[in-house]
């Protein structure tokens, strides 16, 4: 137990560091980068925060978390109460503990940053989580009585899971639909084992199901069955629809159709759920990285994922190539730092023109165009424009294009009430997440697209609110 000390000296206490698997070796393995707090850490970290009467920090949460009650469980010791506490906003804290970008929200938002290394907000709610887990006492929130309604969830990634959690302890019969073979969407397809442990998805998988949610996996929604059906046929009261945006977006250059160029849906797909990383236990089709030159084209998170992966599968050199400098990348500064000092190797203000390859049709080279910065654009990023006469050839032996992605049209095309925009997003209401068919709501990155988990799930909580609403009262 840790007594709270008087706010000046609460920041003399500088943040404490997350330890990690040293570079050198980690480079080569797909264990947990970030090892997490130790009890002394988490309580010394938790002392400066400086508990402000009104926590900036819960409201840059998109989920609400009651930061300053988790911290000060912390300091008093009581870990499980914390992480129960946790759970009330949040019902993937393990999760968002590891990989939301609490820079730009809950930390972005603390007033000790202002002047100092804002609270660790992220590292003590790892902490909680996983001591929690590591205990088997799960504080699961209570459930309210049976309703006798029902919810399908269209889904299982953050937005689906987050509003299955809310849904249920409303007293709400919950049926998650997943397409693949694994409950968690982006979780276990898109987001590699260094970063999120698999076993971590499936243990709040699994405290979700124990709260009464249950899970369909191999089910096409829109092909194995309608959104219609579910609400015509299969008594369903209300529908969530959250399949993210995972239609991979190409660059439209030639050379794209060659052997050894993916998108880096694919290919985190195959290391990650296809579990092409462990080739001793499973066999897993996946262009062999071994001794060849990869290069990942993009600067957000997934490009990071992905390169970090390829060196892992032993790639001799790996590269990042972004089309603007590092300030405008949008991948978090912890994973670019991470994989600089993996060896990834960055290529910034370049860009592939084409892509160019042998007479067996797979790729040998990248022709690249070096790139300057004009006017910032509508993103209010500076815009990459090309240098006339700045082209020369790179030779690579593998191409990961992880330059964003779409909105995958199967559930609107084959329910044409709901309404979408010119990209093929869901149109939904910014608070009630209503689209335009009666009791179908929709929301996460199929209506915002490519965001974080925790933008996700905050998405899903605001939905379950308003499904909760409509089903209380009937009215649209």
């Amino acid at each position: 137990m840790a007594e709270r000390l008087p706010p000046k000296q609460r920041t003399k206490i500088s943040r404490q560091v997350m330890p990690e698997q040293d570079a050198s070796v980690r480079a080569h393995n797909f264990h947990e980068v970030n090892l997490g707090f130790d009890r002394a850490l988490a309580e010394k970290e938790a002392q400066r925060c400086l508990a402000c009467a009104d926590p900036k920090c819960v409201h840059g949460c998109p989920v609400g978390v009651k930061v300053r009650e988790v911290v000060d469980l912390v300091l008093v010791g009581d870990y499980l109460r914390a992480a129960a506490k946790l759970r009330e906003d949040n019902v993937l804290p393990s999760v968002t503990g590891r990989v939301c970008p609490q820079e730009n929200q809950c930390e972005g938002s603390c007033i000790l940053g202002k002047r100092f290394a804002p609270l660790a907000i992220g590292h003590i709610e790892r902490f909680v989580a996983d001591y929690e887990r590591r205990t088997g006492q799960v504080g699961l929130p209570k459930r309210a009585p049976a309703t006798g309604k029902k919810v399908a969830i269209v889904g299982s990634g953050p937005a689906g899971l987050s509003c299955a959690g809310d849904l249920v302890q409303k007293g709400h019969d919950v049926t998650v639909f997943e397409a693949l073979h694994e409950i968690g969407g982006v979780l276990v397809y898109g987001i590699p084992e260094f970063r999120l442990p698999k076993e971590i998805v499936r243990d709040e998988v699994e405290n979700l199901h124990r709260m009464g949610v249950e899970f369909q996996t191999n089910v096409v929604i829109g092909q194995t069955v309608t959104v219609d059906e579910l609400l015509l046929q299969e008594g369903y009261d209300a529908v969530f629809i959250a399949t993210g945006a995972g239609l991979p977006r190409f660059m439209n250059i030639p050379g794209e159709h060659l052997g050894g160029v993916y998108s880096a849906n694919e290919f985190l797909t195959r290391v990650n759920l296809m579990k092409a990383h462990d080739p001793e236990h499973y066999d897993s089709p996946v262009y062999d990285c071994r001794d060849r030159d990869v290069v990942v084209i993009g600067g957000g998170n997934t490009a990071m994922d992905a390169v970090r992966s390829a060196l892992r599968l032993g790639a001799k050199n790996a590269f990042v190539i972004y089309r603007r400098s590092e300030t405008e990348m949008p991948a978090r500064a912890e994973e670019v730092h991470h994989a600089k000092d993996e060896g990834v190797q960055f290529l910034n203000l370049h860009y592939p023109v084409e892509f160019l390859g042998n007479d067996d049709g797979y790729l040998t080279g990248a022709k690249l165009t070096q790139m300057e910065l004009g006017e910032p654009d509508d993103t209010g990023r500076r815009r990459p424009i090309p240098i006339v006469d700045s082209e020369f050839v790179m030779p690579i032996d593998m191409a990961v294009i992880a330059i964003g992605t779409g909105a995958n049209p199967l559930v609107q095309s084959t329910t044409p009430d709901v309404k979408t925009n010119r990209w093929g997003y869901i149109l939904a209401d910014e608070e009630t997440m209503r689209t335009t068919k009666r009791g179908v709501f929709a929301g996460g990155d199929i209506v915002s697209g490519s965001a974080t988990v925790i933008l996700a799930m905050g998405s899903g909580r605001k939905a379950a609110l308003s499904v909760h609403e409509f089903l209380a009262s009937g009215n649209w």
